[in-house]
């Protein structure tokens, strides 16, 4: 046990500045030797008698300037609450629990529904200041309500830009700059609508969404149409099945071997929030692909290795979960079987022959559930239809 006190101080500050400040935020400044923040927050602190640093951009290299001051008495100034969407997250990743205290203020997120009488339960929150637009997507549905925090007043075009595009045009926009401080200005418009070129930051907008876009659909087999491919593709009843069977729960790392179109990482990911996944591709076309599937899907957090398992599989990180979509062999299960936790889930399908004989054979010595999938789809034939049969699949699934 130590009495030794925390020698950071976060504290979240917001457009009132020092008037918005908690009596326990003011007595840290007052008692602090250095104070770190963006120009834009040491202004609104205003006059200080510590010593100032202005954090520089990108915002990484502000770390290790702060950790230079480590045991003196430390101030951190950050936009509302640190810990959401903030800065609060990234630098504790390299601070013991003992060593900072935090204060947060109102988030941006927290004042805009109150201007605008949402509730926040129900309403999605995403920060986008350094993210790609697309992370929307799955969120796009007719009365679904978002809150987005964007870097600038072009951000905003883009994000109405985005919208018509995907066919929500008849979304609602309000533009709101600067919550909370003097300088607040709350403005709505529609996403058809030409974008006031005086918007100034902090700025966020929130969605009201509406028009005739796609929605993207929440249960795992998502229409083919959703993923560009080259016909290499886990199609879509097979790829729900297959999902069912990894069993995607929060926070787990899925390894996608072969992962082609990516579609079965890209479903995992969509998930969850917290869930990951690496997919691994020797084909460089299918992971160009792969990548600009996941960003259209807002999944874009999906890591591609270009390479051929079971070589482009060291240094990665533990899965909990492994899917074998391509490249499937005696030699990559024995290295799997070797090199996997117990307790991992690993699910492979078979479409040969040849393949189906494998899995049948590792089923016999280790267990687990074989599984024949025989799918037939109703086809014209003349002015009748037909079943028309496609390739049977063995699905083979076990836990390590």
């Amino acid at each position: 046990m130590t009495d030794a006190k925390p020698w950071l101080t976060i504290i979240g500050i917001g457009e009132d500045g020092p008037a918005g400040l908690s009596a326990a935020s003011r007595a840290a400044i007052a008692a602090a030797d250095l104070v770190a923040g963006a120009d834009r927050h040491l202004a609104l602190l205003g006059e200080t008698t510590a010593e100032t640093l202005a954090w520089p951009v990108p915002f990484a290299d502000g770390i290790p300037l702060l950790l230079a001051h480590r045991g003196r008495r430390v101030v951190m100034l950050a936009s509302g609450d640190p810990f959401w969407f903030g800065a609060g997250t990234v630098v504790t990743r390299d601070l013991a629990p003992a060593e900072w205290v935090a204060h947060p203020a109102p988030s941006t997120f927290a004042l805009a529904a109150a201007r605008l009488g949402w509730p926040l339960e129900d309403t999605t929150c995403l920060g986008l200041h350094a993210a790609p637009l697309e992370r929307l997507r799955p969120h796009l549905a007719p009365a679904r309500r978002l809150l987005v925090l964007l870097r600038d007043g072009e951000a905003v075009a883009d994000i109405g830009d985005y919208l018509r595009r995907a066919g929500f045009g008849a979304s609602q926009l309000t533009v709101m700059e600067a919550l909370g401080g003097l300088r607040e200005r709350i403005r709505t418009l529609r996403a058809t609508d030409a974008v006031p070129a005086d918007i100034a930051h902090p700025v966020a907008v929130a969605v009201a969404v509406a028009g005739n876009g796609a929605v993207l659909p929440l249960a795992s087999g998502r229409p083919d149409d959703w993923f560009l491919h080259d016909g290499q593709i886990t199609k879509r009843a097979i790829r729900a099945l297959t999902l069912s069977a990894l069993a995607p729960r929060p926070g787990e790392m899925l390894w996608d071997i072969g992962t082609g179109s990516g579609s079965i990482a890209i479903e995992w990911l969509l998930a969850h929030p917290s869930t990951a996944a690496i997919g691994i591709e020797a084909d460089e076309t299918r992971a160009t692909r792969a990548r600009a599937n996941a960003v259209a899907l807002g999944a874009d957090r999906l890591r591609i290795i270009e390479g051929r398992a079971p070589d482009a599989l060291a240094d990665l990180p533990d899965p909990q979960a492994v899917f074998i979509g391509g490249g499937l062999s005696d030699a990559l299960l024995d290295d799997l079987w070797q090199r996997l936790s117990p307790g991992t889930r690993l699910v492979t399908n078979a479409v040969t022959l040849e393949s189906e004989s494998l899995l049948a054979r590792r089923h016999a010595a280790h267990g687990g559930t074989l599984l024949r999938l025989d799918l037939s789809l109703a086809t014209p034939i003349g002015r009748r239809r037909g079943w028309r049969a496609s390739h049977p699949i063995v699905q083979w699934s076990i836990t390590r």
